[in-house]
Protein backbone atom coordinates (compact mmCIF):
# COMPACT_ATOMS: atom_id res chain seq x y z
CA UNK A 1 0.00 0.00 0.00
CA UNK A 2 2.96 2.38 0.37
CA UNK A 3 2.14 5.52 2.37
CA UNK A 4 -1.61 5.77 3.06
CA UNK A 5 -2.98 9.34 2.94
CA UNK A 6 -6.43 10.11 4.38
CA UNK A 7 -8.22 13.41 3.85
CA UNK A 8 -10.48 15.65 1.80
CA UNK A 9 -10.39 16.81 -1.81
CA UNK A 10 -11.08 20.45 -2.61
CA UNK A 11 -11.55 22.54 -5.71
CA UNK A 12 -9.22 25.53 -5.36
CA UNK A 13 -10.41 28.83 -6.82
CA UNK A 14 -7.41 31.17 -6.87
CA UNK A 15 -7.34 34.86 -7.79
CA UNK A 16 -4.17 36.74 -8.78
CA UNK A 17 -3.94 40.56 -9.25
CA UNK A 18 -2.40 42.04 -12.39
CA UNK A 19 -0.85 44.97 -10.51
CA UNK A 20 -0.18 45.87 -6.87
CA UNK A 21 -2.77 44.16 -4.68
CA UNK A 22 -5.24 46.52 -2.94
CA UNK A 23 -6.67 44.75 0.15
CA UNK A 24 -9.83 46.85 0.41
CA UNK A 25 -10.33 47.67 -3.26
CA UNK A 26 -11.12 46.12 -6.61
CA UNK A 27 -8.31 44.18 -8.26
CA UNK A 28 -8.14 43.25 -11.91
CA UNK A 29 -6.43 39.93 -12.51
CA UNK A 30 -7.06 36.30 -13.41
CA UNK A 31 -8.77 33.37 -11.72
CA UNK A 32 -7.77 29.70 -11.81
CA UNK A 33 -9.69 26.53 -10.92
CA UNK A 34 -7.50 23.59 -9.89
CA UNK A 35 -7.70 20.35 -7.94
CA UNK A 36 -6.68 20.93 -4.34
CA UNK A 37 -6.97 19.89 -0.72
CA UNK A 38 -4.02 19.34 1.61
CA UNK A 39 -4.30 15.55 1.56
CA UNK A 40 -4.84 15.33 -2.19
CA UNK A 41 -1.79 17.52 -2.75
CA UNK A 42 0.30 15.46 -0.33
CA UNK A 43 -0.67 12.21 -2.04
CA UNK A 44 0.27 13.60 -5.46
CA UNK A 45 3.56 15.02 -4.20
CA UNK A 46 4.52 11.72 -2.57
CA UNK A 47 3.81 10.01 -5.89
CA UNK A 48 6.08 12.50 -7.62
CA UNK A 49 8.98 11.10 -5.62
CA UNK A 50 8.23 7.87 -7.51
CA UNK A 51 6.61 6.34 -4.43
CA UNK A 52 3.20 4.70 -4.71
CA UNK A 53 0.85 6.17 -2.09
CA UNK A 54 -2.73 5.10 -1.47
CA UNK A 55 -5.28 7.91 -1.18
CA UNK A 56 -8.46 7.48 0.88
CA UNK A 57 -10.97 10.23 0.18
CA UNK A 58 -14.26 11.29 -1.45
CA UNK A 59 -14.85 13.06 -4.77
CA UNK A 60 -17.99 14.44 -6.43
CA UNK A 61 -19.99 12.07 -8.62
CA UNK A 62 -19.42 14.48 -11.52
CA UNK A 63 -16.93 14.80 -14.39
CA UNK A 64 -14.86 17.12 -12.16
CA UNK A 65 -14.66 14.43 -9.52
CA UNK A 66 -13.60 11.89 -12.10
CA UNK A 67 -10.97 14.34 -13.35
CA UNK A 68 -9.45 14.37 -9.85
CA UNK A 69 -9.23 10.58 -9.82
CA UNK A 70 -7.85 10.41 -13.37
CA UNK A 71 -5.09 12.91 -12.58
CA UNK A 72 -4.05 11.07 -9.43
CA UNK A 73 -3.96 7.79 -11.35
CA UNK A 74 -1.69 9.39 -13.96
CA UNK A 75 0.67 10.23 -11.08
CA UNK A 76 0.46 6.55 -10.00
CA UNK A 77 -1.54 7.14 -6.85
CA UNK A 78 -3.62 4.13 -5.78
CA UNK A 79 -7.23 5.39 -5.99
CA UNK A 80 -9.02 2.12 -5.15
CA UNK A 81 -10.44 3.59 -1.94
CA UNK A 82 -11.76 6.91 -3.23
CA UNK A 83 -15.56 7.15 -2.93
CA UNK A 84 -17.65 8.99 -5.52
CA UNK A 85 -20.62 10.75 -3.89
CA UNK A 86 -22.80 13.86 -4.42
CA UNK A 87 -21.04 16.98 -3.11
CA UNK A 88 -18.05 14.88 -2.08
CA UNK A 89 -15.49 17.69 -2.50
CA UNK A 90 -14.93 20.96 -0.66
CA UNK A 91 -14.13 24.40 -2.07
CA UNK A 92 -11.23 26.73 -1.22
CA UNK A 93 -11.53 30.34 -2.38
CA UNK A 94 -8.25 32.26 -2.13
CA UNK A 95 -6.79 35.60 -3.19
CA UNK A 96 -3.04 36.19 -3.55
CA UNK A 97 -1.09 39.42 -3.38
CA UNK A 98 1.50 40.76 -5.80
CA UNK A 99 4.27 38.64 -4.23
CA UNK A 100 2.32 35.42 -4.64
CA UNK A 101 1.54 35.19 -0.91
CA UNK A 102 -1.92 34.35 0.39
CA UNK A 103 -3.92 37.50 1.19
CA UNK A 104 -7.11 35.80 2.37
CA UNK A 105 -9.21 32.67 1.92
CA UNK A 106 -12.51 30.97 2.72
CA UNK A 107 -13.07 27.23 2.67
CA UNK A 108 -16.20 25.08 2.55
CA UNK A 109 -15.58 21.61 3.93
CA UNK A 110 -17.27 18.48 2.55
CA UNK A 111 -18.95 15.76 4.60
CA UNK A 112 -16.27 13.11 5.14
CA UNK A 113 -18.24 10.75 7.42
CA UNK A 114 -18.83 8.15 4.64
CA UNK A 115 -15.13 7.32 5.03
CA UNK A 116 -15.86 5.79 8.43
CA UNK A 117 -17.85 2.93 6.91
CA UNK A 118 -15.12 2.44 4.30
CA UNK A 119 -12.45 2.14 6.99
CA UNK A 120 -14.57 -0.26 9.03
CA UNK A 121 -15.08 -2.48 5.99
CA UNK A 122 -11.68 -2.24 4.27
CA UNK A 123 -9.36 -1.09 7.05
CA UNK A 124 -7.49 -4.33 7.52
CA UNK A 125 -6.59 -4.71 3.85
CA UNK A 126 -5.64 -1.03 3.63
CA UNK A 127 -3.41 -0.72 6.69
CA UNK A 128 -1.90 -4.17 7.16
CA UNK A 129 0.70 -3.58 4.46
CA UNK A 130 0.95 0.22 4.69
CA UNK A 131 4.41 1.75 5.10
CA UNK A 132 2.98 4.63 7.18
CA UNK A 133 -0.17 6.74 7.53
CA UNK A 134 -0.73 10.44 6.86
CA UNK A 135 -3.92 11.83 8.36
CA UNK A 136 -5.75 15.15 8.46
CA UNK A 137 -6.15 15.70 12.20
CA UNK A 138 -9.17 17.96 11.61
CA UNK A 139 -11.28 15.22 10.02
CA UNK A 140 -14.32 14.00 11.96
CA UNK A 141 -13.25 12.57 15.32
CA UNK A 142 -14.71 9.15 14.54
CA UNK A 143 -12.56 8.87 11.40
CA UNK A 144 -9.41 9.97 13.24
CA UNK A 145 -10.06 7.47 16.05
CA UNK A 146 -10.57 4.66 13.55
CA UNK A 147 -7.30 5.49 11.77
CA UNK A 148 -5.44 5.41 15.10
CA UNK A 149 -6.98 2.03 15.90
CA UNK A 150 -5.55 0.55 12.74
CA UNK A 151 -2.20 2.31 13.21
CA UNK A 152 -1.90 0.73 16.66
CA UNK A 153 -3.20 -2.65 15.49
CA UNK A 154 -0.56 -2.92 12.76
CA UNK A 155 2.17 -0.87 14.50
CA UNK A 156 2.32 1.79 11.80
CA UNK A 157 3.84 5.27 12.13
CA UNK A 158 1.21 7.97 11.72
CA UNK A 159 1.88 11.59 10.73
CA UNK A 160 -0.43 14.59 10.98
CA UNK A 161 -1.25 17.23 8.40
CA UNK A 162 -3.54 20.21 9.01
CA UNK A 163 -6.31 21.62 6.87
CA UNK A 164 -8.08 23.74 9.52
CA UNK A 165 -5.97 24.61 12.56
CA UNK A 166 -8.91 26.00 14.53
CA UNK A 167 -10.37 22.50 14.55
CA UNK A 168 -7.02 20.76 14.98
CA UNK A 169 -6.21 22.86 18.07
CA UNK A 170 -9.18 21.23 19.81
CA UNK A 171 -7.68 17.77 19.20
CA UNK A 172 -4.72 17.94 21.60
CA UNK A 173 -5.29 14.36 22.75
CA UNK A 174 -4.98 13.23 19.13
CA UNK A 175 -1.91 15.39 18.45
CA UNK A 176 -0.07 13.61 21.28
CA UNK A 177 -0.53 10.30 19.44
CA UNK A 178 1.03 11.33 16.13
CA UNK A 179 4.64 10.33 15.55
CA UNK A 180 5.19 13.81 14.08
CA UNK A 181 2.94 16.86 13.93
CA UNK A 182 3.61 19.34 11.10
CA UNK A 183 2.22 22.89 10.86
CA UNK A 184 3.23 26.44 10.00
CA UNK A 185 4.22 29.34 12.25
CA UNK A 186 0.73 30.85 12.43
CA UNK A 187 -0.84 27.47 13.15
CA UNK A 188 1.65 26.79 15.94
CA UNK A 189 0.51 30.01 17.59
CA UNK A 190 -3.12 28.91 17.35
CA UNK A 191 -2.26 25.52 18.83
CA UNK A 192 -0.44 27.00 21.82
CA UNK A 193 -2.73 30.06 22.19
CA UNK A 194 0.06 32.55 21.50
CA UNK A 195 1.39 34.77 18.71
CA UNK A 196 4.65 33.62 17.14
CA UNK A 197 4.57 35.79 14.02
CA UNK A 198 7.39 38.03 15.26
CA UNK A 199 9.64 35.20 16.48
CA UNK A 200 12.91 34.49 14.69
CA UNK A 201 14.15 30.97 14.06
CA UNK A 202 16.22 30.76 17.23
CA UNK A 203 13.35 31.96 19.40
CA UNK A 204 10.76 29.69 17.82
CA UNK A 205 13.10 26.68 17.98
CA UNK A 206 13.44 27.18 21.74
CA UNK A 207 9.69 27.63 22.15
CA UNK A 208 8.77 24.49 20.22
CA UNK A 209 11.44 22.47 22.04
CA UNK A 210 9.82 23.43 25.34
CA UNK A 211 6.23 22.98 24.13
CA UNK A 212 6.63 19.44 22.76
CA UNK A 213 7.91 18.26 26.12
CA UNK A 214 5.19 19.98 28.11
CA UNK A 215 2.43 18.92 25.70
CA UNK A 216 3.79 15.36 25.31
CA UNK A 217 4.02 15.67 21.52
CA UNK A 218 6.52 13.08 20.20
CA UNK A 219 7.90 15.38 17.46
CA UNK A 220 6.88 18.64 15.85
CA UNK A 221 7.98 20.61 12.80
CA UNK A 222 7.00 24.25 12.22
CA UNK A 223 7.51 25.89 8.84
CA UNK A 224 8.46 29.57 8.71
CA UNK A 225 8.17 30.45 5.03
CA UNK A 226 11.32 32.04 3.67
CA UNK A 227 13.06 31.40 7.02
CA UNK A 228 12.85 27.63 6.62
CA UNK A 229 11.60 25.33 9.38
CA UNK A 230 12.34 24.48 13.00
CA UNK A 231 11.88 21.08 14.59
CA UNK A 232 11.99 19.45 18.01
CA UNK A 233 11.15 16.15 19.61
CA UNK A 234 10.27 14.97 23.09
CA UNK A 235 13.81 13.63 23.62
CA UNK A 236 15.38 17.09 23.46
CA UNK A 237 16.55 17.08 19.85
CA UNK A 238 15.92 20.37 18.07
CA UNK A 239 17.17 22.43 15.16
CA UNK A 240 16.57 24.75 12.23
CA UNK A 241 16.76 24.03 8.50
CA UNK A 242 17.02 27.16 6.31
CA UNK A 243 14.79 27.53 3.27
CA UNK A 244 16.41 27.16 -0.11
CA UNK A 245 17.02 30.42 -1.96
CA UNK A 246 14.86 30.34 -5.10
CA UNK A 247 12.82 32.70 -7.26
CA UNK A 248 9.26 32.53 -5.91
CA UNK A 249 6.41 32.42 -8.43
CA UNK A 250 3.53 31.17 -6.26
CA UNK A 251 3.73 29.84 -2.70
CA UNK A 252 0.58 27.71 -3.03
CA UNK A 253 1.28 24.08 -2.29
CA UNK A 254 4.70 24.68 -0.74
CA UNK A 255 3.53 23.54 2.69
CA UNK A 256 1.96 20.40 1.24
CA UNK A 257 5.12 19.55 -0.70
CA UNK A 258 7.13 20.12 2.47
CA UNK A 259 4.90 17.70 4.40
CA UNK A 260 5.25 15.13 1.62
CA UNK A 261 9.03 15.28 1.78
CA UNK A 262 9.09 15.04 5.57
CA UNK A 263 6.71 12.08 5.62
CA UNK A 264 8.61 10.27 2.86
CA UNK A 265 11.88 10.83 4.70
CA UNK A 266 10.60 9.67 8.09
CA UNK A 267 8.83 6.68 6.57
CA UNK A 268 11.87 5.42 4.72
CA UNK A 269 14.68 5.67 7.20
CA UNK A 270 15.68 9.33 7.57
CA UNK A 271 16.20 11.22 10.83
CA UNK A 272 14.03 14.20 11.72
CA UNK A 273 16.52 16.86 10.46
CA UNK A 274 17.20 14.83 7.30
CA UNK A 275 13.47 14.57 6.64
CA UNK A 276 13.08 18.34 7.10
CA UNK A 277 15.85 18.84 4.52
CA UNK A 278 13.91 16.72 2.01
CA UNK A 279 10.74 18.66 2.78
CA UNK A 280 12.53 21.96 2.20
CA UNK A 281 13.86 20.74 -1.13
CA UNK A 282 10.40 19.71 -2.36
CA UNK A 283 8.82 22.96 -1.14
CA UNK A 284 11.42 24.97 -3.07
CA UNK A 285 10.74 22.94 -6.21
CA UNK A 286 7.02 23.79 -6.05
CA UNK A 287 7.19 27.56 -5.49
CA UNK A 288 9.37 28.01 -8.57
CA UNK A 289 6.69 26.61 -10.91
CA UNK A 290 3.54 28.29 -12.18
CA UNK A 291 1.37 25.17 -11.78
CA UNK A 292 2.38 24.42 -8.15
CA UNK A 293 3.21 20.83 -9.06
CA UNK A 294 6.11 19.03 -7.43
CA UNK A 295 8.55 17.83 -10.13
CA UNK A 296 9.30 14.14 -10.33
CA UNK A 297 12.24 12.76 -8.36
CA UNK A 298 13.63 9.30 -7.71
CA UNK A 299 13.77 8.10 -4.08
CA UNK A 300 17.50 7.53 -4.55
CA UNK A 301 18.00 11.28 -5.06
CA UNK A 302 17.12 11.71 -1.38
CA UNK A 303 18.75 8.51 -0.18
CA UNK A 304 15.41 6.94 0.69
CA UNK A 305 15.57 3.27 1.57
CA UNK A 306 12.70 2.09 -0.64
CA UNK A 307 12.38 0.15 -3.88
CA UNK A 308 10.46 1.85 -6.69
CA UNK A 309 7.51 -0.30 -7.75
CA UNK A 310 6.18 0.23 -11.28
Amino acid sequence: MGIVVIGAVFVDIKGFPEDAYIPNGRNAGHIEYIHGGVSRNVAEDIANVELRPTFISIVDDTPMGQDVVNKLKRHKVNCDYILSLPNGMGTWLAVFDTNGDLAGSISQRPNMMPLLALLEEKGDEIFANADSIVLEVDLDKEIVKKAFQFAEKYNKKIYSIVSNMSIAAQRRDFIQRFDCFICNQLEAGILFADDYTDKNTEELEAIIAEKVVRAHIPAMIVTMGSEGAVYADIYGNKGHVPARKVQVIDTTGAGDAFCSGVVAGLTYGKTLPEAVEIGSYLAASVITTSDNVCPRFLPSEFGLDVEVVN
